[in-house]
């Protein structure tokens, strides 16, 4: 006889960082070269959220390393904007370059923090931006810095047709700003889903194969891979 008695799922917040205001740290700065355009790319933020407590799992620091143990808060990495950083030129035919553009987002991040003097001593110092993010990481004057952020995403669907975000933040507008330090929440960009949220396409899932899910979906999924 066909027993009803199956393990319940587990249910609790997600590991996973979704849009909203939220505050975080910056564990690591990394540049992405955006595969659709090769030269071009994404700065990404790899963020930590603050700590759920003892009964919250968060992915493993170091997959291959268990030792470090696992993420305190919830993870996400986050584009310093929608778009890549691309040589081009705009529709009134200004000139864009890519490493200036890359440069000013991570002194917009130095500024907002008040690491002021590590970006000044990188002055002359470095061949390329990838060298100078590079430094930016190692050096890590970003370490334990918690900030408000305001997290945007678009939509996409998964294998199995469910929502997952790829997170950016959103540009700065007057008087306010994507991040700022927790003192100065008054000048944070209020998230607003109708404005920092970009749908998905719905398209009707005709079958899932081999990868159906063996459990009711929560309201995300993750890459249990993924790690900062």
């Amino acid at each position: 006889m066909l027993s009803t008695k199956i393990a319940a799922g587990t249910s609790g917040p997600s590991k996973t960082i979704a849009p909203g205001n939220i505050t975080a740290k910056i564990n690591s700065v990394t540049l992405e070269e955006n595969r659709f355009k090769p030269g071009s790319y994404y700065m990404i933020l790899n963020i930590e959220g603050e700590d759920l407590g003892p009964e919250f799992e968060g992915f493993m620091v170091n997959k291959d390393n268990p030792e470090m143990g696992r993420h305190k808060g919830q993870v996400g990495k986050v584009k310093t904007t929608e778009w890549a950083y691309s040589d081009g030129e705009t529709k009134t035919g200004m000139q864009i370059s890519r490493d200036i553009e890359i440069l000013r987002a991570v002194k917009n991040l130095c500024t907002a923090m008040g690491i002021m003097d590590w970006y000044d001593a990188q002055d002359e110092k470095h061949e390329t931006i990838e060298d100078l993010v590079a430094a930016f990481n190692s050096d890590a004057p970003f370490k334990d810095r918690w900030m408000e952020y305001c997290i945007a995403g678009r939509e996409y669907l998964n294998k199995q047709g469910y929502t997952n975000y790829d997170l950016y933040l959103p540009k700065f507008s007057k008087g306010t700003s994507p991040y700022v330090t927790l003192d100065n929440e008054e000048k944070l960009i209020k998230f607003d889903p109708a404005v920092h949220i970009k749908k998905a396409e719905v398209k009707q899932v005709e079958s899932f194969g081999d990868d159906m899910e063996t459990e009711a979906p929560k309201a995300k999924t993750i890459n249990k891979d993924f790690e900062l």
